[in-house]
């Protein structure tokens, strides 16, 4: 399985192009939602210790690659200040069949929560 992973500042996006042999193609976006903890917010701002974020996801990644037989997975996590309505977080996970797919980007997603060094904090509206 090839595995792609990336920590960026600004606007997260990846490429429209499909391994051979992929039959499905399972794509999850994080957006940042406009109320954090019952706040109206603006922004999230990320932080992240990057070295070790960037090997925890590729190593998640990796494991959950021996579970479900997919060809590729590609993550981009945004960090610095992201905007209401903008992608966080970006998951890519192509396969030859749907139920792969759709269960390593559920699993990584469960995960990431949890084992990734990558902190936000809400940036409350202005009045």
């Amino acid at each position: 399985m090839v595995v792609d992973v990336a920590i960026q500042t600004g606007p997260l996006d990846l490429p429209d192009d499909l391994p051979p042999g992929a039959g499905a193609v399972v794509r999850f976006e994080g957006r940042v939602r406009p109320e954090e903890k019952e706040a109206i917010i603006e922004a999230l701002d990320y932080e992240a210790y990057l070295p070790m974020a960037q090997r925890q996801m590729e190593k998640i990644v990796r494991d959950l690659g021996h579970a479900h037989r997919c060809l590729r997975a590609r993550v981009r996590h945004r960090v610095g200040r992201v905007p209401v309505g903008e992608t966080a977080i970006l998951v890519e996970v192509c396969a030859a069949h749907r139920a792969e797919a759709f269960a390593l980007a559920t699993a990584f997603m469960d995960r990431v929560k949890q084992e990734v060094p990558i902190w936000k904090s809400a940036a409350a509206q202005q009045q």
